[in-house]
């Protein structure tokens, strides 16, 4: 009858989430959506309604959900061995270590798991190094970041944040970091002494916005050190392996950085892989005991890494990144100054997007896009992340541009 109560019935996605929201910390956010399944650029929830996928686990999915590729390097090694730490060889180190360091140019290879554990070593290298070969003082190590940075989240990294979300009440902090703004050479060059042993750059910052760099300013930055004698260390976890067109974001500069710090797709979205690669001066400063992970290196990580190597030595997956980029950043620079969308920045399939406050924040737009079947994710209030896998036909990304569309409209 009008007027009686409506029973109304919880689904399954509400009991979900409910029950994390009470039993998980609560250090994310996440958009109110629980995924159960997932295939390609596609993911389907546990009500059986299917989203377009274009955030990519902020690049760890370049390609796709279940590779077959990538499932079955997995499968098998599944059956052979999953780990013997690293008291022990195994019969897949040496080709992983050996194959990564041709894709990188370099000499030598540290494997670790997550993009964190792998700065966390490269600040540690790069100490040491500067100790033992450049001879800085022992203790007085600097090293030279840009600001509004995102490199992970140990005590130390957020030590060397400008981001109040992620640095505040988590100190003290680790003292030895200078922070410049990013894109500015002359600060940097100014803030280079003597001790200074490392600078550390994201080619591109994500979750800044994807923001990209002045033009000549990565090949200045590799002037600048060399002439210095200070290692340039670039972060490469979310532009690296295929993202922006090239298999890495420092190439489309012509730019070689002394060391290369690696994750997220280099896994494949399987299981968590991460390294740093380098030269044998630079990396070959590590005596046994100084430095090390259960994990790292295991068999079933570089199992499904060597997958990834093979995939990314075709040049097919860069060069799909570079022809629907393109097209990516042709169709949202239409969007630009139509009131709705203020600016577009990035490469190759990676973009950020600032969204015009009036039109709702970044979080609004994204539940709206959820509401439209596809998903991405917001950050810094106003802008959302578009990085779809890099297998995204241009059929399913021409659509997933249409519910923008409809959303900004």
């Amino acid at each position: 009858m009008n007027g009686d109560p409506v029973a109304m019935t919880e689904t399954r996605t509400d009991a979900l989430i409910s029950s994390a929201d009470a039993h998980s910390a609560h250090n994310y956010h996440p958009l109110p959506v629980v995924v159960a399944t997932a295939e390609g650029a596609w993911m389907t929830d546990v009500e059986g309604r299917r989203y377009l996928d274009m955030l990519a686990g902020y690049s760890a999915l370049n390609f796709g959900h279940g590779n077959r590729r990538l499932i079955d390097a997995a499968k098998a090694q599944l059956e052979r061995v999953t780990l013997t730490s690293r008291a022990f060889h195994h019969d897949r180190f040496a080709e992983f270590c050996t194959r990564l360091a041709a894709l990188c140019g370099m000499e030598m290879v540290l494997p670790m798991n997550t993009g964190a554990e792998a700065v966390e070593t490269a600040v540690k290298t790069a100490r040491k190094w500067g100790y033992k070969v450049k001879g800085v003082p022992d203790g007085r190590a600097r090293i030279v970041v840009a600001s509004d940075n995102f490199h992970g989240r140990t005590t130390t990294i957020v030590s060397f944040s400008t981001d109040p979300e992620a640095r505040a009440d988590f100190g003290p902090y680790t003292p030895g970091f200078e922070i410049v703004p990013y894109g500015d050479l002359e600060a940097l060059g100014r803030a280079v002494t003597d001790e200074t042993v490392a600078v550390l750059l994201e080619p591109i910052q994500g979750e800044a916005g994807v923001l990209v760099p002045p033009p000549g300013y990565l090949a200045g930055v590799r002037e600048l050190t060399r002439e210095r004698n200070v290692l340039f260390i670039a972060d490469e976890i979310q532009s690296g392996l295929g993202r922006t067109g090239k298999t890495f974001a420092c190439e489309h500069e012509e730019v070689v950085p002394d060391m290369y710090i690696l994750g997220k797709a280099l896994g494949g979205g399987v299981v968590p892989v991460s390294a740093v690669v380098s030269s044998a001066e630079v990396l070959g400063v590590f005596r046994p005991g100084e430095h090390g992970s259960t994990f790292g290196g295991n068999p079933l990580a570089c199992a499904v890494a060597l997958e990834v190597i093979a995939m990314l030595e075709t040049g097919e997956y860069q060069q799909k990144a570079t022809e629907l980029g393109d097209h990516l950043h042709r169709e949202l620079g239409l969007l630009v100054g139509g009131g709705a969308v203020r600016e577009v920045r990035g490469r190759g399939l990676w973009a950020g997007v600032d969204i015009d406050p009036s039109y709702g924040t970044g979080r609004e737009i994204s539940e709206k896009l959820m509401d439209r079947g596809v998903l991405v994710k917001d950050t810094h209030g106003s802008t959302i992340r578009i990085a779809p896998p890099l297998v995204i036909s241009k059929e399913d990304l021409d659509w997933g541009l249409d519910q923008l569309r409809a959303v900004l409209a």
